[in-house]
């Protein structure tokens, strides 16, 4: 039987994540799990404290939003740990597409009761500095400006913070000149951003990538084009569905791997983190990106997307 090393962002979700772990262990004990929880005081001690848990055998459990989620993902592909997911943050778009359920006690269900699967994952990086390996996307432009702007925000909570976000960092946004060159494709174009999605969503919901899975073992690429500022507040209310990608300013794309630069430095941002070797990247420096084909083993669904 698993061992789960449940690792708990107490900052997640403004304490959601510390809420809802009593009620995650409680039903750990109705099912007669064998855990330990392991409290992090950073992102990097959350990969740490997963590194023990691997070394150890245990089952891989952030206990948070997408940025740690995708980060102890990347760790435990990378030390050959099966992971799993209890979602506490305001996101939670890793578990979304892997349909494991937002409440903890129906979260650990999932856990104690799935079987392991394979999932892609996504390495990117830029010259010179080792690969970092993410779950959900990768994207620049807009949404990774608006990224910042809701990472800061202290005031709206919730799933509503992502868009109005964005709204603030469309307001003085200037189109960038963004290059992407894959193995199959090449894009150059001005614009508002470029999402390269290993997953449907990000931005708490927000279905950017529709045909994306995350066991398919491409990227989804996802364009947007130079436009009337009007056209992108349409795609943003059109991108909880997916109905954006019928806009003109979307083009949509597929690819195993690709290389992108941008016309001025920038913010890039991955699983809802800004990456810390791209804060900004600088312009005209590559961003590799490619998929991981099943590099991670999860336990959930297996009608997960």
């Amino acid at each position: 039987m698993h061992r789960f090393s449940l690792i708990v962002n107490p900052a997640a979700g403004r304490g959601r994540a510390l809420r809802a772990l009593p009620h995650a262990t409680a039903a750990l004990d109705a099912a007669g799990a064998s855990y330990e929880v392991c409290v992090s005081a950073s992102l990097r001690h959350a990969t740490e404290l997963a590194a023990l848990a691997a070394a150890a055998g245990n089952v891989v459990v952030p206990v948070g939003g997408d940025g740690m989620a995708g980060a102890l993902a990347g760790t435990s592909a990378q030390l050959g740990a099966t992971y799993g997911i209890i979602p506490a943050g305001r996101g939670n778009d890793l578990a979304r597409a892997l349909q494991i359920p937002f409440d903890p006690a129906s979260a650990v269900t999932a856990l104690a009761c799935g079987s392991a699967r394979q999932i892609d994952l996504i390495g990117v990086k830029v010259p010179d500095r080792p690969e970092a390996v993410v779950a959900g996307s990768v994207y620049l432009g807009v949404p990774s400006v608006a990224g910042e702007i809701a990472n800061q925000s202290h005031r709206l909570t919730g799933s509503l913070v992502y868009p109005v976000a964005a709204l603030r960092a469309l307001a003085s946004w200037q189109p960038a000149g963004f290059a992407l060159v894959g193995s199959r494709c090449q894009h150059d174009f001005a614009g508002y951003a470029i999402v390269v999605a290993n997953s449907a969503y990000f931005g708490a919901g927000m279905k950017v990538a529709p045909q994306a899975r995350v066991d398919d073992g491409v990227l989804d690429l996802v364009l947007m084009r130079h436009g009337p500022r009007l056209a992108f507040v349409r795609a943003l209310a059109k991108i909880k569905d997916g109905s954006h990608t019928a806009l003109a300013q979307i083009s949509l794309d597929r690819d195993s791997e690709v290389t992108l630069t941008v016309d001025r430095p920038m913010p890039v941002a991955a699983d809802g983190e800004t990456l810390p070797f791209a804060a900004p990247l600088p312009a005209g420096t590559p961003l590799r990106v490619r998929v991981l084909p099943g590099a991670l083993t999860v336990i959930a669904s297996p009608a997960a997307e």
